[in-house]
């Protein structure tokens, strides 16, 4: 039986700013019925990316296959089946949360019950609360009734928590549960790893405008090949990056390292570095040792179980909130 068409499909996209491309050649298929996540640092091509799928934006090159449609051919079909939250979402203010939601409503020739959508983002007792008076969660959770009130075969949601706190991020996270349960199709930007590996079945790294991995978060943990994180700060390495490199050298040699790079840090007089072990028990007694026939003061040690910012780090140097 062959396997069925994905939902989203994309092939060799590129969208060009003048002289900043913002996403170069990206290739991503998504599988009908689960939670993508887009998953890098602000400036990455997420955001672009998602607005071309969502009609916003047009490429200038490659191919977009939404649903087994494309935008130039069956645009009005495609805007009766997506659900889109965008970044941000400006709504009248002046109007209540079920005026707001009936006006979304009524662009769907079907779709979901007004109240019955405010109850299922947890505002059934705000339906008649103007959206003036509503907290930055609860204004989030409008935007995605809005999103959800067409009953959408896929549904964009783009960087949906940010600026929330806590607990509102938690309650959106519940939500994009349930419907994942229902068995929707959602692709989910976002530069917080906690928030991919709690919501998403897969996870495509973005970086540069390209995907340098995908796959389910423990699969991306894994092609680290670490079961900690160890974290190293020294003094007396010396001054001048020769010095600070020829210390990761020796630390790069330490048995059961399967990687290690140089963090900046405030304090000048240390030299961090952060590596990937095979096992904290292989590694420390070595690491220690190597310290001590250097010469050099172990200024502070930690170690955390690797997780998508690890390997968003290993493949790009870089972290996941850098802008």
């Amino acid at each position: 039986m062959p396997a069925p068409s994905p939902a989203l499909r994309l092939r060799a996209l590129r969208k060009a700013y003048g002289t900043t491309v913002a996403v170069d050649g990206l290739d991503l298929d998504v599988r009908t019925g689960e939670c993508l996540g887009i998953l890098g640092p602000n400036g990455a091509g997420k955001t672009t990316t998602i607005e071309i799928c969502e009609g916003l934006t047009t490429a200038d090159s490659g191919e977009v296959e939404i649903l087994g449609r494309s935008w130039a051919r069956d645009a009005t079909w495609l805007r009766q089946r997506l659900g889109i939250q965008l970044q941000e979402t400006q709504l009248p203010e002046k109007l209540t949360a079920r005026e707001t939601v009936r006006l979304f409503r009524a662009f769907y020739a079907a779709g979901r019950d007004v109240d019955e959508t405010l109850a299922l983002v947890a505002l059934g007792e705000k339906a008649d609360a103007r959206v003036g008076g509503l907290s930055g969660g609860q204004r989030q959770r409008l935007a995605l009734a809005c999103a959800l009130v067409g009953d959408p075969a896929l549904v964009f949601l783009d960087e949906p928590t940010t600026g929330l706190d806590p607990q509102s991020r938690r309650q959106l996270w519940e939500l994009v549960e349930r419907l994942k349960a229902a068995g929707r199709t959602i692709v989910l930007t976002t530069h917080y790893m906690e928030e991919a590996e709690r919501l998403c079945d897969r996870v495509a790294i973005v970086d540069r405008g390209r995907v340098i991995a995908l796959g389910t978060p423990r699969e991306l943990v894994a092609s680290l090949e670490a079961e900690q994180v160890v974290t190293a700060s020294v003094r007396g390495v010396g001054e001048g990056d020769a010095a600070r490199e020829a210390w990761l050298a020796t630390v790069r040699a330490v048995p059961a390292v399967r990687g290690a790079r140089l963090l900046p840090g405030e304090d000048t007089s240390e030299t961090t570095v952060e590596l990937q072990a095979a096992s904290t028990a292989a590694v420390l007694p070595s690491l220690l040792a190597a310290v001590e026939h250097a010469g050099l003061t172990l200024a502070a040690l930690t170690t955390h179980v690797p997780t998508l910012e690890d390997v968003f780090m290993a493949r790009t140097g870089r972290a996941l909130r850098d802008g």
